[in-house]
C-alpha cells in the first residue's frame, strides 16, 4: 500500500492531476462510478493552498456532467427509460415519484447531492421527471459546492493529520470509499 500511497500522491500533483480531476467529476456526476473524493483528497493534501481551486474545479466539472446526467434522462425516457421502468416493474410509481420530485425535489437533490447516494442518479432521475433544469442547476451548485468546499476546509485545517492517517491506513481509505460505492448504490436500490 505504501507505493499505491506514493504513486497516489505524487500523481496528485502532477500537472494532470486538475485535468484529471475534473474529468472524474464531471463523469461520476452521470455515469461513472467512482466519486471524484477519490483524487481530490489527495491532490488537496499534496498542494493544500489549492484547495479552493480544486473544490471549484470540482463543483463546475460535477455540475456540468449533471446536465449532462439531466439530458440522458429526459432524452432517453421515451425509449431506453419508458422500457426499463416497465422492466423493473416501476411503471405504477412512476406518478406517485413525479408527484413526490414536485414537492420535494429541491430537498432531494440538496440533500442527495450531499450523501453516497450516486449524483448520477439524482441527475438522471431529474430529467427522467423533467425537473425545472435551471433550478436543477442552481441546487446542484449548492450542494456539489457544499460538498466539494466542506472537504477542501476540512482537509485544509486537518491537513498534516490527515496525511499522516492516510498515509499509514491507505488500504483502509481505499476500501472505505469501495464501501461507499457500493453502499451508495445499495441505498439508492432500495429508494428508487
Amino acid at each position: 500500500m505504501k507505493k499505491l500511497y506514493d504513486w497516489t500522491m505524487s500523481l496528485a500533483s502532477s500537472k494532470h492531476a486538475p485535468f484529471a480531476l475534473g474529468a472524474i467529476a464531471f463523469a461520476e456526476s452521470s455515469f461513472f462510478p467512482v466519486p471524484p473524493d477519490v483524487i481530490l483528497v489527495p491532490m488537496t493534501l499534496a498542494e493544500p493552498k489549492k484547495a479552493w481551486y480544486f473544490a471549484a474545479l470540482c463543483t463546475i466539472a460535477s455540475v456540468a456532467g449533471g446536465a449532462l446526467g439531466y439530458a440522458f434522462g429526459a432524452l432517453f425516457y421515451d425509449t431506453v427509460g419508458l422500457w426499463l421502468i416497465h422492466l423493473y416493474g416501476y411503471a405504477e410509481k412512476m406518478e406517485s415519484l413525479r408527484a413526490f420530485y414536485a414537492q420535494w425535489g429541491a430537498i432531494f437533490i440538496l440533500v442527495k447531492g450531499l450523501t453516497p447516494i450516486p449524483y448520477k442518479l439524482v441527475t438522471i432521475v431529474s430529467g427522467l421527471l423533467a425537473y425545472n433544469f435551471p433550478l436543477f442547476i442552481g441546487l446542484s451548485l449548492i450542494t456539489r459546492g457544499a460538498r466539494f468546499f466542506i472537504l477542501a476546509a476540512a482537509i485544509n485545517h486537518f491537513g498534516d493529520a490527515i496525511r499522516l492517517k492516510l498515509e499509514s491506513h491507505f488500504g483502509l481509505f481505499i476500501g472505505m470509499m469501495a464501501a461507499i460505492v457500493v453502499g451508495g448504490f445499495a441505498l439508492a436500490a432500495k429508494m428508487f
